[in-house]
């Protein structure tokens, strides 16, 4: 695969041996699965047992960089970890930005993989193609932030980039994440307990190895072709406010018509204010959780009042540089000033979110502070805040003591008494060390059916993006093979992905339909089971969300054939995606998840328990119905979600279809 996207080798690492071997890949897995989450998963579903313990010896973990990363391909800066996750029980991985991507590749490889458990806590260092373990009990309790910068250092090379674990994923919390690039993450999945559970404190990669695909000059002709849209229409950033963002939230919840976002409006949205747009956007709309899923606009916290008090106005006056991950030509990021000094990567929606409606916050200076202090634990914000408020209604319910959770007056809105929970769930301390493996496991150590509180699918706590605002959402949290999750699908993405575009025979989506249709999967499951298969493509590619939500203008298609040398129709391009989320999903059923009983929303997400008031007031979901149209889309079983002997012969996964049909 020399100069064809891929480097054609990944490396392997026995951390119990403290040995290396490097593995050839041949030319074909690439042309099936590309690189990231595809290659990935072919590997670790062969190679991890049934049955393996996800914090135990068995359990593989992987570093993967994206086919079309370091190629000169735009916006394909993603790194990707990966293995059994200890949250689900099933396929975990999480997905990053930040430079650390390329550098996999410099270092000579696509990917590198982690089996066993060191005797001692150890990082890995890759220079010049020479790998080797150093000792790290020096950095073991260092914060994730901290211990990248001394890592870095101490490799010699001043360019070299590195990934971390912080004391969240050294305690072995079960939502811990993998730091890079100086507080962002790689979050979801709790892999940062597996790289605990393996006492490797981190990854710190150099090296100059070439990196270029089979048609640079074409990769260059379509980034033209692409800037010259990206480009028009810059001006809007610069009238852009948080009162027009309020204003066209409050058109959208009160309007009985919805209107498709416009690409060129996403785009000058994010480039001024990045998600945090959302915190007026969302807030008004209805799609921001309020109150642990129970409210919509309650007494105590109108509508609004999150988009009115977290404006993100407010937040990027904060701002004292903008950052831009790896080939970014957008650059929704930033670095904000710390009250008494420092600084911190900017709070993304998600943070703002779970630590502002879901908890009744209206705190802008506590959500700065308890963003940075996550970042530096390597913790997952968006479980973190769902344990926050599951603790306060647990509280409420009488489900649990003043004394059961230390003496903190944990109460909605008291942002003081939530920071300190985070710190005793960082350390595993008294409660904190009941909620450091998220509402799942902490509802099954109360009892007295504190489950009903504990907002997960499968384990991973839901984000912030309300389900029964967005359908779309209900289906990707509960039956995708990572649950749980917003990044994979829902009808907001698919208006964005403008999917007929890039695969003829799609339907076009609608730029105005009335809202009460959105209820109505009827039009819908061709596109969402088509963007479930995309969103994986992408992931192989190495793609961030946001550039492919620019309406079908990223040119990925040509990229991939440029990088590859191929001349593959759109179509092939899409069976990628699906070939990767079969195995994903077989990965589950291998290792004894039954996604129709393990991964189901809760009552509120679905609307089982309808909302009395607000935008939501009354929504109830068809889950049935939702459900069995995308399984059948997907070429899944709809009786069980298991992809179905059909679906794997024809992605040429025949010796998976053998396996799967004896679980």
């Amino acid at each position: 695969m020399k100069n064809k996207g891929a480097m054609g080798q990944v490396l392997w690492v026995d951390l119990s041996a403290g040995t290396f071997v490097t593995e050839t890949i041949d030319e074909k897995i690439y042309e099936q699965y590309l690189a990231g989450v595809g290659l990935g998963v072919r590997l670790l579903y062969d190679r991890i047992p049934a049955g393996a313990d996800p914090l135990g010896p068995d359990n593989i973990l992987g570093l993967t960089s994206g086919f079309l990363c370091g190629t000169g391909a735009l916006f394909m800066g993603r790194w990707m970890v990966m293995g059994k996750s200890p949250l689900t029980g099933g396929w975990g991985d999480s997905n990053c930005g930040g430079t650390f991507a390329p550098a996999i590749k410099r270092a000579g490889y696509d990917a590198v993989f982690f089996t066993g458990i060191s005797e001692r806590p150890v990082y890995l260092k890759v220079l010049n193609g020479k790998p080797e373990l150093v000792d790290a009990a020096h950095l073991w309790g260092v914060d994730a932030i901290e211990s990248e910068r001394l890592m870095v250092e101490e490799c010699g090379d001043a360019k070299a980039k590195a990934v971390v674990i912080g004391p969240a994923g050294e305690k072995l919390s079960l939502i811990a994440g993998i730091v890079n690039d100086g507080g962002r993450i790689a979050a979801r999945s709790g892999l940062g307990a597996v790289m605990g559970s393996k006492r490797l404190k981190g990854v710190v990669l150099g090296g100059k190895a070439p990196v270029r695909g089979a048609d640079p000059e074409q990769i260059k002709s379509l980034n033209i072709q692409f800037m010259k849209w990206f480009g028009k229409g810059t001006g809007l950033e610069k009238v852009l406010s948080a009162g027009m963002l309020r204003l066209f939230g409050r058109m959208f919840r009160v309007s009985p018509v919805a209107m498709a976002v416009a690409p060129e409006l996403f785009r000058s949205v994010m480039k001024k204010f990045g998600t945090i747009s959302s915190n007026v956007l969302s807030s008004e709309n209805g799609d921001s959780p309020v109150k642990n899923w129970t409210g919509s606009g309650t007494k105590d916290f109108p509508i609004g009042s999150h988009a009115k008090n977290l404006d993100p106005q407010k937040i990027i006056d904060r701002e004292t540089k903008k950052y831009k991950c790896y080939s970014c030509p957008l650059g929704c990021g930033g670095e904000v000033s710390l009250k008494g000094g420092g600084k911190s990567h900017k709070p993304e929606y998600e943070t703002t979110a779970a630590f502002g409606s879901l908890l009744l916050n209206n705190d802008i200076e506590a959500l700065f502070t308890v963003n940075d202090l996550l970042n530096r634990a390597g913790m997952d914000t968006i479980s973190a805040g769902a344990a926050a408020a599951f603790t306060i209604e647990c509280l409420e319910q009488g489900l649990l003591t003043g004394a059961d959770v230390d003496g903190l007056d944990l109460k909605w809105g008291n942002a003081e008494a939530v920071i300190a929970l985070m710190k005793k769930m960082v350390a595993r301390e008294g409660i904190g060390d009941l909620l450091a493996d998220g509402v799942r496991m902490a509802a099954r150590r109360i009892g007295k059916n504190a489950g009903r509180f504990a907002m997960h699918a499968g384990g991973q706590e839901l984000p912030m993006h309300d389900s029964r605002f967005d359908p779309g959402f209900a289906v990707s949290y509960s039956l995708e093979p990572t649950p749980g999750r917003h990044t994979n699908h829902g009808y907001q993405w698919i208006d964005l992905f403008a999917l007929h575009r890039i695969f003829p025979g799609l339907p076009k989506t609608k730029h105005l339909s009335l809202v009460k249709s959105k209820y109505d999967p009827t039009d819908k499951w061709i596109l969402q089971a088509a963007a479930s298969k995309y969103m994986q493509l992408v992931n192989a590619a190495g793609g961030c969300l946001f550039g492919v939500q620019l309406g079908g203008n990223l040119p990925l298609i040509g990229y991939l054939n440029a990088a590859g040398g191929w001349s593959h129709p759109p179509e092939h391009y899409l069976q990628v995606g699906a070939r990767i989320q079969a195995l994903r999903q077989a990965f589950n059923f291998k290792h004894g998840i039954r996604p129709l009983e393990d991964y189901k929303l809760p009552a509120r997400a679905s609307g089982e328990e309808p909302l009395r008031t607000g935008p939501m007031k009354g929504v109830t979901l068809d889950m049935k119905r939702l459900g069995e149209d995308f399984l059948i889309g997907m070429g899944w079983d709809p009786q069980t979600a298991k992809p179905t002997k059909a679906t794997l012969t024809e992605l040429d996964l025949i010796d998976v279809a053998a396996e799967i049909d004896a679980v």
